[in-house]
């Protein structure tokens, strides 16, 4: 990855924090610096988005104002291997209105996708850019509650949300990141663990290539593989 050649000490620290215990069946998350933030309530009415970072205490209020006139539920992704089309499920309202938040924000241009494991899952929604790191902080640090029973499972396709590294017993999903399904049967031992808010509605053999591709000993592809664009078609 040549951004560690220049980042070393910001890679290191964000390598370390994705690899965490456990196997190949398990979903991993990284770690992000505490961002102390002071935000009133009315400011989530009355002031224009870039005027207040989002945390723990008024992203769900945020997120509820958001949703009402945001929509939008199908998003295409751009990536070096192709276009990969998703459907976000309105039954998850929180999880979809923030990932349309995101997009409308351009915060997933240029991330990469940072897990790959062939018949698992691929992983996007990071890099160790510190640029993406900069675009955390400008948004903010929250996380969102989980959503499981909606009726959704991990099936092949499933888009889901990892939880956070972080102490987190109630498994809180990290905003930020996002995973695909890739498995021919799915991977349902993860249901119950991470929400499911979407799903691929053309383009499975761009995950198919993606998660083809070789990768180093902590799973990040060995040539970057970045998101150069995504955008709300409907």
């Amino acid at each position: 990855m040549n951004q560690k050649i220049v980042l070393i000490l910001f890679s290191l620290t964000f390598i370390y924090s994705c690899k965490g215990l456990g196997d190949k069946s398990e979903i991993k998350n990284d770690n992000f610096e505490d961002l102390k933030v002071e935000i009133k309530k009315e400011e989530i009415i009355d002031n224009p988005i870039n005027d207040f970072r989002l945390t723990d205490e008024n992203i769900i209020e945020f997120l509820y104002k958001y949703e009402i006139n945001n929509k939008e539920n199908k998003v295409r992704i751009y990536t070096d291997f192709g276009q990969i089309e998703i459907l976000l499920y309105d039954n998850t309202p929180y999880h979809r209105s923030n990932f349309i938040f995101l997009v409308k924000k351009k915060y997933f241009e240029g991330t990469q996708f940072y897990r790959v494991i062939n018949n698992f899952v691929i992983q996007a929604g990071n890099s160790d850019n510190i640029s993406v790191s900069n675009k955390r902080k400008n948004i903010g640090k929250y996380l969102l509650p989980n959503d499981f029973n909606k009726g959704h499972s991990h099936k092949r396709g499933a888009i889901s949300m990892p939880s956070s590294s972080l102490d987190n017993p109630y498994k809180m999903a990290s905003p930020f990141e996002f995973f695909i399904v890739q498995k021919k049967d799915g991977a349902n031992h993860l249901d119950g663990n991470y929400t499911v808010f979407g799903e691929v509605i053309n383009g499975m053999e761009i995950v198919d290539k993606i998660a083809s591709i070789p990768t180093d000993e902590i799973d990040w592809p060995i040539d970057n593989i970045y998101i150069n664009k995504v955008e709300i078609i409907d």
